[in-house]
């Protein structure tokens, strides 16, 4: 019997571009608490202190969404991370909202990367081949680890067309037993990791599925993993969002197997002194915008955060100015999981493209309360199927000016209640004027008379809190469940 290997592995997973500190909430004693944590400074150092405890025994992995979700990300396509990245010493990541930017500039991402994006799962149209290879061996604590890349599958099903321009996306469960068996036995590595974006629901089904994983690095959905779940002998773990945790995972080898192993969730707090070097990156990724990010343009009397299903302060703030610049009835958004929470207490022009770094144009258009049903009951299922293949969230389409009466528990197309528009009982047959951003908010399949105003998400927030300087977009119980 050989004797076991020590391998750590450390996961950074959805930090969606948070270059340094910012709030985050914490549940504490039953309580929301804020606290400023994340930055890449941070993680730098405590990549440092664990590499030192483990010299050459430690593999390092970046499960998505880095690329996208604050200002300096999105006003240079990326490309502003990529040194940081680069310096924090990867061996290997997969993706979602890297795909904002499009195809191709995520591919010169890539070639600009010192370590593999993984996939495979994306293929080009034109030809099948694959976009990406779909895994790669990494050598660490004497153990050859197979390491499997599977990019977030809805890229090309539910956001917005130029994100899959040319390439189109499977599942990637039924590639996946032809890779691990190649790596097993003609490469003879010694485990294998599994890199998704998948979500956690859909990582437990695949673990179900398809034999020979040993762990699944999950992402997408943002959950706090303070323990493993172990699923067919897979271990799968998830690591929080915005680089405010980092997961870290000891296992002990022996004979190709995992003998044992220990997770710890570590938090990114303020106190952890940031690595000179990286946070040197950092702050020369941000000066040039920290005189407009740190502009105050307003205030708001209670904490908006997003990390609610069904409704949040922070999409009701946006939802409100949505509805203040058009005029319209309702308003209807993306239920997106990233975007750090704003305290109660000043909110800034850094806070607003956290809120929505897409920045896309207010837009209107007319659609029948069957329309709305219909809608409404595609997200509803899109969200909570009892298939999890079938989940394509986020979290549920955020509206405003409606209050909806759900049975979670019925089948698909039969779990709306009741539906009322500003207090009045809905009516299939009436035409309501609704406002939105991106055909995530309301799909092109529905309505008519669609047209983008001539003003943007973040300029309708601006201008909604010179009018009101201080708001107080409280939850209206705009989804109730019963």
């Amino acid at each position: 019997m050989s004797q076991s290997k020590h391998l750590t592995i450390l996961q950074m997973n959805d930090s969606h571009a948070y270059l340094d500190l910012h709030w985050e909430m914490f549940i504490e004693n039953g309580e929301e608490r804020y606290q400023k944590a994340g930055g890449y400074g941070r993680i730098a150092t405590v990549f440092k202190q664990i590499r030192e405890e483990n010299p050459n025994g430690v593999l390092t992995l970046d499960n998505g969404d880095t690329f996208h979700g604050t200002y300096p990300a999105v006003s240079t396509k990326g490309e502003a991370l990529v040194p940081i990245l680069n310096a924090l010493e990867f061996d290997g990541m997969t993706a979602h909202w890297e795909f904002a930017y499009g195809p191709q500039q995520f591919r010169k991402l890539v070639s600009m990367l010192n370590y593999p994006m993984l996939a495979t799962n994306i293929y080009q149209k034109h030809s099948d081949e694959p976009l990406f290879p779909s895994h790669t061996i990494v050598e660490r604590s004497g153990l050859h680890i197979g390491v499997i890349g599977i990019a977030e599958h809805i890229v090309d099903k539910t956001m917005p067309p130029h994100f899959s321009e040319g390439i189109y996306f499977t599942l990637g469960n039924q590639e996946l037993p032809g890779v691990i068996q190649k790596l097993r036995e003609q490469d003879k590595v010694d485990l294998i990791v599994v890199l998704s974006h998948f979500g956690l629901p859909q990582d437990v089904k695949l673990a179900n599925e398809v034999d020979g994983i040993d762990i699944i690095l999950s992402g997408h959905t943002h959950n706090r993993m303070t323990k493993p779940v172990t699923i067919n002998d897979t271990i799968i773990i998830q690591s929080g969002c915005h680089g405010s945790l980092i997961g870290k995972l000891d296992v002990e080898v022996a004979n190709g197997t995992i003998q044992n192993f220990k997770h710890e969730l570590i938090k990114v707090s303020q106190d952890i002194d940031p690595d000179p070097l990286i946070q040197k990156l950092v702050e020369s990724v941000l000066e040039p915008h920290q005189e407009v990010l740190t502009n105050v343009v307003g205030h708001t009397t209670i904490d908006l955060n997003r990390y609610s299903q069904l409704e949040t302060t922070m999409d009701n703030f946006l939802l409100e100015a949505l509805l203040d610049v058009s005029g319209a009835e309702i308003a209807f958004s993306n239920g997106w999981r990233y975007g750090a929470p704003v305290p109660s207490g000043e909110i800034t022009m850094n806070d607003l493209w956290n809120i929505i770094p897409t920045n896309p144009p207010v837009s209107v258009i007319d659609i029948t309360g069957a329309e709305i049903i219909a809608m409404l009951e595609e997200n509803i299922e899109s969200t909570f199927a009892s298939d999890p293949y079938e989940q394509m969230g986020g979290y549920l389409k955020r509206c405003l000016g409606m209050n909806m009466y759900v049975k979670l528990e019925n089948p698909k197309g039969m779990r709306v209640q009741d539906l009322f528009i500003n207090n009045e009982l809905m009516d299939e047959e009436k035409t309501y004027h609704a406002c939105f951003v991106t055909v995530q908010g309301v799909p092109k399949k529905y309505g008519r008379n669609r047209r983008n105003l001539d003003i943007s998400a973040i300029d309708a927030l601006k201008q909604y809190l010179s009018k009101n300087k201080s708001v107080s977009p409280v939850l209206r119980n705009t989804v109730q469940l019963i």
